[in-house]
């Protein structure tokens, strides 16, 4: 692909698409929900975390039953789009439905975000999937950098707009203003996806559907995933990923929990500690995006686990608020760097007829199904021993681990640029 054959409204479209979606990370997974679901609907249990964990464990078992499946189908029916458009559909029902959960309805919650979790890391196939085709290989990291760089701008901007409606915190007279931040962020996902759908472009292709979808895309999977011993730098990349992606994964998943069980922040604490991460994490993605296409994603990402690790370590030793900011601004930093490079790294790997389908691994098997680990463990540790702090070191193993398994990927940067 030369570079006058992809256009850069396609490319300002398919970021818009990361800005748009992160409304549900933030108000559901990360702060508005995650604190709502612990503080009032689960509150008489003194289970919270357990609880949210599990929930969040059973919809990435889901989601990574789906992905790879789906992804395949996809590949072979040329209907990528349609796919997104389902699962993006499926989000913003669930997040509308959150506005009605309130206090005991702790199965209901669970459903609900079960069912709306899975169609955000559904989506994330079928999105990522876009990649290899809006621009050519050599800028794969800057393209990476600049959709996780808009995601994190729309977790600022969806932030801001909610605030007056979060601020009171739980208080009964406020618990209706809170829940109304559910609808804002389903409405907020709903409008900025839109210009995605209107850009993007299926690949063309013949395609005589003899077999139902799932039947289908699940015997291309089985294909798939004998075909990964092809690739033996995929495979090993995945394997590495499938354990450092866990640890970021339950940081963001349990961050303001943390804060606020152990250090006890305030919802308005927690929103600043948040605004504080996400722009160290516009810097970390851009920034790395465009290194990352200069010195290579195994590189960067090296860099980034190396960050983790000191974020992890130094969370569990700081005892005041100020400390816990300056520990944000490295985290929200590695967050933006590790998923931009890693998305690079996994495209240029990538081979390009099978995007949708291999890409339905990385975010299915080896994003999703790494999901379940940490959250679990985290809310298990946390429930059964009463300390978040023992909880949070447990993640450590994940970024050593990941690291080490990195190592074994070996890449001929230039030479795979060059082909581009």
């Amino acid at each position: 692909m030369k570079d006058e054959q992809y256009s850069r409204l396609t490319v300002f479209s398919w970021s818009l698409f990361d800005y748009a979606r992160t409304s549900f990370s933030v108000m559901v997974k990360t702060v508005g929900f995650a604190l709502y679901f612990q503080a009032i609907v689960a509150a008489s249990t003194g289970r919270g975390d357990f609880y949210w964990g599990l929930a969040d464990s059973l919809s990435m078992i889901i989601a990574a039953l789906l992905s790879p499946v789906l992804g395949a189908a996809s590949d072979y029916s040329h209907k990528r789009k349609r796919f997104l458009l389902f699962f993006s559909a499926l989000c913003v029902l669930g997040t509308t439905l959150l506005y009605w959960i309130e206090r005991g309805m702790i199965i209901e919650g669970m459903v609900v975000f079960i069912a709306a979790n899975v169609g955000f890391q559904g989506g994330y196939t079928f999105y990522d999937a876009f990649l290899p085709e809006i621009v050519p290989k050599h800028l794969y990291g800057r393209a990476s950098g600049y959709g996780f760089g808009m995601g994190y701008l729309g977790a600022l901007s969806i932030l801001a707009i909610t605030f007056p409606f979060i601020k009171g915190g739980f208080r009964p007279d406020n618990l209706h203003s809170f829940r109304l931040s559910f609808l804002i962020a389903a409405a907020f996902f709903s409008m900025f996806a839109i210009p995605a759908f209107l850009r993007l472009r299926d690949h063309s292709g013949d395609y005589h559907r003899k077999l139902p979808y799932f039947r289908l895309g699940f015997r291309r999977a089985v294909r798939t995933f004998k075909r990964l011993g092809q690739y033996k730098a995929l495979s090993r990349f995945l394997l590495a990923f499938f354990l450092y992606i866990d640890g970021v994964n339950t940081v963001i998943f349990f961050s303001a929990l943390y804060a606020r069980g152990t250090l006890g922040f305030t919802p308005v604490e927690v929103i600043l500690f948040f605004i504080v991460a996400q722009s160290t994490a516009i810097i970390g993605s851009i920034v790395f995006g465009i290194l990352t296409d200069h010195w290579g994603p195994k590189k960067s990402i090296n860099i980034t686990l190396l960050i983790w690790i000191a974020v992890i370590v130094s969370a569990f030793f700081i005892q005041t608020k100020a400390e816990f900011y300056v520990v944000g601004l490295f985290a929200g930093m590695a967050i933006g760097s590790s998923q931009s490079s890693s998305r690079s790294l996994m495209a240029l790997l990538t081979p390009s007829e099978h995007a949708a389908e291999f890409f339905g691994f990385y975010d299915g098997i080896a994003g999703n199904a790494s999901a379940i680990m940490g959250p679990l463990t985290f809310g298990a540790i946390s429930s059964f021993t009463g300390s978040q702090r023992l909880a949070v070191l447990s993640v450590l193993i994940f970024f050593v681990g990941g690291l080490i398994l990195l190592q074994q990927v070996k890449l001929q940067w230039q030479k795979r640029i060059a082909e581009s």
